[in-house]
């Protein structure tokens, strides 16, 4: 496995050792001690989730607020996604910057998303398949937007001639009106 940090502390790229044969692949795609050991803390997955989509579809930037912050391991696991994270800890020297990746079924990877970032992310295939575990329950009442183009956080998003984006996240508040 190997593990790469990122700009932004304590958001991590995580490539799992991935076996080839004849028959296809195998990898083993989490471990919670393994996983503990990198964070360096216990860190306990409640919830997993899966959504599909198609190209163009931009999904976030979501989070939800405290108490009701969660942690996200996600990963890509048909086609392919150009991921994004902001870190909205606001004494964090990090504040309101942002990290980009392409995750895909192809490269395996996973990103670490720990409680306190919003997150989203932009379809580049003709579909994708992602999964996140999350280490509190989905709560309704927490659940807020960032604006996904906000000029603060500044993200360069891939270029697509059409992007689908839901009224929910097309009403996101400005990271000026979140705090």
């Amino acid at each position: 496995m190997n593990i790469t940090k990122t700009t932004i502390k304590d958001l991590l790229i995580i490539e799992p050792d991935v076996y080839h044969d004849e028959r296809g692949f195998f990898l083993e795609s989490f471990n919670q001690k393994k996983f503990n050991q990198i964070i360096g803390e216990n860190v306990k997955f409640v919830q997993d989730n899966h959504s599909k989509s198609k190209k163009g579809v931009l999904r976030g930037m979501h989070f939800q607020a405290y108490p009701y912050s969660q942690g996200k391991l996600v990963q890509c696991i048909h086609g392919e996604v150009f991921d994004v994270a902001v870190d909205l800890r606001e004494k964090s020297p990090t504040f309101a910057k942002w990290f980009g990746i392409n995750l895909s079924a192809e490269n395996k990877r996973q990103l670490w998303i720990p409680e306190g970032f919003a997150h989203g992310f932009l379809v580049l295939s003709e579909s994708a398949d992602f999964i996140y575990k999350t280490t509190n329950y989905y709560n309704a009442k927490s659940e807020r937007s960032l604006k996904w183009n906000d000029k603060t956080t500044g993200i360069v998003w891939p270029h697509i001639n059409s992007l689908v984006i839901s009224e929910k996240d097309l009403l996101a508040k400005k990271l000026e009106d979140l705090f």
